[in-house]
């Protein structure tokens, strides 16, 4: 989809769907509007720590505010604000925070603690930080040995890394953070949006962009010493000896699902389902140990929310593959999205989700694609869970098809964050 060709539609555009979540929102009696966030540019803060071109960005948070946009979302780096352990710098964040409150505008921090660069649309280099890239043996695997430095193998959660095991790092992020914002905590910083994986969604790296391209079913990623150790003690725990070993049916990346011996019914005998079960089962104990810890310091003073990526590939098939190697059970009778929901509940943490602005005719009927089905699902299982559900576009959109897509949701949408800030989004000066 091209930018469009009159300079400012796209911002008309945007200005039209915070007008509409407003009006729709006092329509059905609700005491606050849907609100409506513009991400900022990944490289927003630089890898030297650095506020990129403050000037031009505040002019683009002028026209921002000018269009009733609420406010904007920004990355925290982990790379960038822990260089050496337990020295934290938030002094470029602060200066935003600043700018925000000098124009009544509010401020969703993401708390990033994957690298920038690798996936979709990424136009940054931030690694994580040094004394955690250099500690060998903590990353996902997969069934190749190919390893993945995006996120800490959630399977190393309590390995200890110079000192302190990963959850006792974002434990003490989480706290450097609560103490350097305290007074705006809950007002100018609306939402802690948490990291728990690649790309900070909750979930396994099973479509890296190096090895994967759409619509291949993904890898699981369980091939690391400690996701196989884990295995080995609950295959023990559990009285299935036997079943040490992940799949090694479940073919690679690239792979469609009717050439993979695991999804063309694998999937669906006692081994797939016990496998399964535990696959997802650890990724939801990684999700409830990160949000604990991030609830535990801010405590109630601010929005919790994380993430859920908008695997919609294959959604339309019995096998569900590409949500199965990232973590979602969302087969076999599971409802892998309710499951989520629920753990986010108990830390009041609501659901943010992707790709509200594609539709099923837009996408390829050989790759059995619902996204419409799928954000579907996922709103009711927020609804379910008794949490809020905000959402995102996947993709850069500026056409009125991919925001009326987007509209259609707004009744069940707490909040909406547009990808992303850029010059084709604004009019010209």
């Amino acid at each position: 989809f091209e930018p469009p060709s009159n300079p400012g539609a796209a911002m008309l555009a945007l200005r039209s769907l915070a007008r509409s979540c407003c009006l729709v929102a006092a329509g059905l009696g609700l005491t606050h509007a849907t609100k409506v966030y513009v991400m900022l540019q990944l490289d927003t803060v630089t890898s030297a720590g650095e506020l990129k071109d403050q000037g031009a960005l505040g002019h683009q948070l002028d026209q921002l505010k000018q269009a009733q946009v609420d406010g904007f979302m920004v990355d925290v780096w982990w790379g960038v604000t822990e260089r050496t352990p337990k020295a934290y710098d938030f002094h470029a964040y602060q200066k935003l925070v600043q700018m925000a409150k000098e124009r009544g505008m509010k401020i969703q921090f993401v708390t990033s603690f994957h690298e920038c660069g690798g996936n979709v649309g990424d136009a940054c280099n931030i690694p994580l930080p040094n004394f955690v890239t250099g500690t060998p043996g903590i990353w996902y695997k997969d069934i190749e040995g190919n390893e993945d430095k995006e996120y800490v193998s959630l399977f190393a959660d309590n390995v200890p890394v110079a000192g302190r095991t990963p959850l006792q790092m974002y434990s003490d992020w989480f706290s450097a953070l609560s103490s350097t914002f305290s007074a705006d905590m809950g007002s100018t910083i609306e939402t802690l949006q948490v990291g728990m994986g690649p790309a900070g969604e909750l979930r396994y790296p099973a479509y890296q962009l190096s090895h994967w391209s759409f619509c291949g079913i993904g890898a699981f990623q369980v091939w690391d010493q400690h996701a196989l150790a884990s295995l080995k003690a609950h295959a023990n725990r559990t009285g299935h000896a036997q079943w040490t070993g992940p799949p090694r049916d479940a073919g690679s990346y690239n792979s469609r699902p009717g050439d993979v011996g695991f999804f063309q019914g694998g999937y669906k005998s006692e081994y797939g389902r016990y496998f399964l079960d535990w696959y997802f089962g650890a990724l939801k104990a990684h999700g409830d140990a990160v949000l604990s810890r991030a609830r535990a310091a801010v405590g109630d003073k601010v929005e919790l929310t994380g993430k859920v990526s908008g695997i919609h590939w294959w959604y339309l098939s019995e096998h569900h593959a590409a949500e199965l190697t990232a973590g979602y059970y969302n087969a076999n009778g599971r409802d892998a999205y309710a499951e989520i929901a629920r753990v986010f509940s108990a830390h009041r943490a609501g659901v943010d989700f992707t790709c509200l602005e594609m539709k099923d005719s837009e996408q390829s009927s050989q790759c059995a694609s619902g996204p419409q089905e799928l954000v579907r699902q996922v709103q009711n299982a927020a609804k379910g869970g008794g949490v809020g559900f905000s959402g995102e576009n996947a993709l850069q959109r500026y056409d009125t098809g991919a925001y009326d897509q987007i509209r259609s949701y707004r009744s069940g949408m707490a909040a909406f964050t547009y990808l992303r800030l850029t010059n084709d989004l604004l009019p010209e000066a």
